[in-house]
């Protein structure tokens, strides 16, 4: 139980950069759907696609690498481990935006963006940027140094969404009231460029303030390490490109399978608008995420059967609070609806099938530790591989007739596909004993309040959602009860007369 309290403490912590940062930059979402169109913001969600794929392929996997060898027995500096995997980036992330800059003209055309190819480096340079400094922020995980990691990141999240705000915002209304301040550096004419150079300088800055991390080290280059690293970390990255695949390409194919340019870009800024409003869920996976790779891999190195039984708790833990997180946000979209402009409401029908597709990810992510831990690696590209198949073929036979709701239900059938298959294998070759019956129970529980709390509609919002509450509450004292946690404000032994 201590592990897991480690855990949940990390979580927490990482969840201050992770989900606090991600929902401020989430509240730029009704600056973009306000300003830029809804075709505009189509292109700013396909380059982001482009990019998180691109940032796949330059962190090659060594993240999870990383932690692999600097807790393996025949390594023990993990120093070493750590020179080797930064010099290793730096090398491949400079190579990139060399080659980048050599092509950039044909790669502009490629991406739609000829008429504006500094869209392309910019962002390029940014993922170069952030790609590098993956391994510094996994080294403060290693170390332990949560706060570090969450300070650092909040800075760059900050920094991001006030040069997002300066640039959209102050730049337009100073080009009015005192245009020869702005006039010399801005243009109206960049438009959504803006977006992507902010970013820049939010990861520049990223970058020097890891100085310390960088050049604090001894530098020591072990090939042979490297060559371990690689073959350990090559199969994550087929399973990396595949999952972000399987997150980005509905992104990048809505606009190859809708006949009209002009509405596949209106129809894609639509659905990545409501993709952020359930982007809570992707928020909490990636707190969870941050601490449970460190988590798994030193609880590995105990002894018996609590290792086992802390990865069990681990997933149950973790579903009874992704289930939280789904009632909440749909007892209360009436109200986080208006974080997009309401010409994007349309497309609000989405954010349920996303955000159970997104739990369902959460759950393939838990179990991927049978693999992870046995050194298995390549059994990951293999689900990923399948739940790519499953989402290109639902992409293209859908999204011709139902437009992007096809995006939505291929990305459930995949993610969903993934857990199960994922979980048949791991229980003949890593068998964990999962509470499946207490989370069956957990699920169907949600499901009818869900249902109850969807039917509850009364001429009067706050009534509705006061309903809507007390259905959530219901459901986390069930859980607490359950689990036999103690409610915080409840005194078991209170004290009798004075």
């Amino acid at each position: 139980m201590a592990g897991i309290k480690s855990l949940a403490k990390d979580t927490a912590v990482y969840g201050i950069s992770s989900i606090v940062g991600r929902f401020l930059n989430w509240c730029l979402v009704p600056l973009y759907t306000n300003v830029f169109s809804s075709g505009e913001y189509g292109v700013v969600t396909y380059l982001y696609a482009i990019v998180a794929m691109a940032l796949i392929v330059l962190t090659y996997g060594m993240e999870t690498g990383f932690f692999r060898f600097a807790n393996h027995d025949r390594y023990k500096d993990a120093g070493e481990v750590y020179s080797t995997s930064l010099i290793s980036l730096g090398c491949t992330s400079t190579l990139f935006f060399a080659v980048l800059m050599l092509f950039l003209n044909p790669v502009s055309r490629a991406l739609d963006c000829a008429s504006n190819p500094e869209y392309v480096w910019i962002m390029a340079l940014a993922v170069a940027i952030d790609a590098y400094t993956s391994i510094p922020f996994a080294y403060l995980r290693f170390c332990n140094r949560a706060m570090r990691f969450a300070m650092l990141k909040l800075v760059n999240i900050g920094l991001n969404i006030g040069l997002n705000l300066f640039f959209i915002l102050l730049c337009p209304w100073l080009l009015k009231v005192a245009p020869e301040t702005v006039d010399w550096f801005y243009s109206p004419g960049f438009g959504i460029g803006y977006i992507f150079l902010a970013n820049l300088i939010a990861s520049a800055a990223t970058l020097f303030m890891l100085l310390p991390e960088i050049t604090g080290v001894r530098f020591r280059f072990n090939f042979t390490l490297l060559k371990e690293m690689i073959r350990y970390s090559f199969p994550l990255l087929i399973l990396g490109i595949a999952g972000i695949m399987n997150q980005t390409v509905d992104k990048i194919l809505l606009p190859m399978l809708v006949a009209d340019k002009a509405d596949a870009m209106s129809q894609l800024g639509i659905y990545g608008a409501n993709y952020k409003i359930a982007i809570i869920m992707v928020m909490f996976i990636q707190a969870f995420r941050f601490a449970y790779e460190p988590f798994i891999f030193s609880q590995n190195r105990s002894r018996g059967e609590d290792k086992v039984k802390s990865y069990a708790d681990a997933m149950k833990y973790f579903f009874i609070f992704a289930l939280v997180i789904f009632l909440a946000v749909m007892f209360y979209l009436p109200v986080l609806r208006y974080f997009i402009a309401p010409a994007y409401f349309s497309g609000l029908k989405v954010v349920p099938v996303i955000m159970i597709a997104e739990l369902a990810f959460g759950i393939f992510f838990n179990l991927s530790l049978w693999y992870k831990l046995s050194d298995c690696t390549i059994w990951g590209t293999w689900f990923s591989l399948m739940g790519l198949a499953i989402t290109l073929l639902g992409n293209i036979l859908l999204v011709p007739h139902i437009g992007y709701m096809g995006c939505a239900w291929a990305a459930l059938a995949c993610y969903c596909t993934m857990a199960v298959v994922s979980y048949m294998v791991g229980r003949k070759r890593f068998p964990i004993p999962y509470q499946l019956g207490r989370m069956g129970c957990y699920m169907a529980i949600a499901a009818v309040l869900y249902c109850a709390g969807m039917l509850v509609e009364t001429p009067y919002l706050a009534l509705t959602l006061f309903i809507r509450t007390v259905l959530l509450v219901f459901f986390v004292v069930i859980a607490l009860r359950t689990e036999r946690i103690p409610l915080p404000f409840i005194n078991k032994n209170p004290k009798r007369g004075l």
